[in-house]
């Protein structure tokens, strides 16, 4: 979640939705994201909605246990909003994502909690995908087999380099061995599906620290891996000092060469892209996030957390006190929505599904759109067959200017 939500329009105190938004909810597949606002420390690139325990100080209703009672009271709310509509039944939920922040500085048995609230609450669908992160300094293999029982199958590992003088430059405090323990604890506890993040182009990296993060990171066997170019967002202690000349720059060209050393690596060692920033093995791309990819539904718990449902997007009040008092009094904890109209959403699926590999439906363009497919096919940039456009490697480092290309 970034710093600065987009402008809306006012929310319904009570959270309900137009009834277009909630038809045919049971044709779709629903998802449930639960942000954890609490962070050991602040990393100096972050910009999501993050608070340490100095942060919230003793802040009415900011406590973990206020977090904890509040978000129940959210999938409460949740629950009687999506049954408004009597025809439609309460969605099953087929993945959950337990983001933030770091959802594993709450105790196992809090996050077990709230998974079992999701469960009595929504109930989940079979070989349903639950998913936490982690930063590596934040979990135990005690902690990591209770997980397992409680129904966690699959780890997202903040892993972000294993460089030393990298990690130091994004203010991460675990060492570079300790990514590895966790990981051979996470498979001996019984995760079906282990995932790395990695950041490249950090000020000071080389290439060959780029190619060492990678190539450590294979060593570990991972299911998944993400890899996200850093960017600098204004506010954050990173941008401060790259603007004091303490830290070099950011070169959109480096890391243009930093993604296809990424591809090099990644499909050599046999991971296969599905979405620009992410490769995964067979069977182990991560359903919660091709669900957003995708536009599909899914419901966004917790301080300022994002979601959407049926052309429907709203955003949560963002300090855990506001959110808190909120839903103690009985009220919806949206700040603001947005109700999308056709056009609207067929933008967003042309920006959103573009960047998967399986590409976007032709049918989707209108008539202008699709006939400057030909120049982009031409340029080398897409495949155009079976009725989809897919972005060749080259195209996928000009994805968004591509969308733009197409779209104006």
């Amino acid at each position: 979640m970034p710093s600065v939500p987009p402008e809306g329009e006012p929310a319904p105190a009570d959270g309900a939705l137009p009834p277009q938004a909630l038809a045919g909810m049971g044709e779709r597949t629903f998802s449930l994201y639960l942000h954890v606002p609490f962070c050991a420390v602040r990393c100096g690139y972050c910009d999501f909605n993050t608070y340490t325990a100095a942060e919230l100080g003793s802040a009415p209703g900011a406590s973990r246990q206020a977090y904890l009672d509040a978000v129940r009271r959210e999938l409460e709310l949740a629950v009687t909003v999506l049954a408004a509509d009597s025809q439609q039944p309460v969605p099953a939920v087929d993945t959950v994502f337990f983001g933030g922040g770091t959802p594993t500085l709450l105790a196992t048995d809090e996050l077990a909690g709230l998974l079992g609230a999701v469960r009595d609450t929504f109930g989940l669908v079979p070989g349903a995908e639950i998913t936490t992160e982690a930063n590596p300094e934040s979990v135990d293999q005690r902690g990591l087999e209770q997980l397992v029982a409680a129904g966690f199958n699959r780890l997202s590992l903040g892993m972000q380099s294993s460089v030393p003088h990298v990690l130091q430059v994004l203010d991460r405090r675990h060492t570079p061995g300790r990514v590895g323990q966790v990981v051979g604890w996470a498979r001996a506890a019984g995760f079906g599906s282990v995932s790395l993040d990695l950041i490249y182009g950090s000020p000071g990296e080389s290439r060959a620290d780029w190619r060492t993060s990678l190539r450590s990171a294979l060593d570990l066997q991972p299911d998944h891996l993400s890899a996200y170019s850093l960017i600098v967002e204004p506010g954050t202690r990173l941008a401060a000092r790259i603007r004091r000349g303490e830290l070099p720059g950011i070169d959109d060209d480096v890391h243009a060469e930093y993604y296809l050393v990424a591809e090099e690596e990644l499909t050599a060692a046999g991971l296969a892209w599905y979405e620009v920033s992410n490769w995964a093995r067979p069977g182990h791309a991560c359903r919660h996030n091709l669900a957003y990819w995708r536009g599909g539904n899914w419901w966004g718990v917790g301080p300022g957390a994002h979601s959407h449902v049926g052309g429907v997007r709203w955003w949560n009040l963002r300090h855990p006190s506001r959110y808190s008092a909120r839903l103690a009094g009985g009220q919806s904890p949206a700040e603001a929505r947005e109700v999308l109209d056709d056009q609207q959403r067929r933008v967003e699926r042309v920006l959103l599904e573009l960047r998967l590999a399986e590409g976007l439906e032709l049918a989707v363009l209108t008539p202008t759109e699709a006939r400057r497919v030909p120049t982009i096919v031409a340029a080398g940039w897409g495949l155009a067959d079976a009725g989809r456009l897919r972005l060749t490697l080259p195209g996928r480092l000009l994805a968004d200017g591509i969308v733009r290309d197409l779209l104006d």
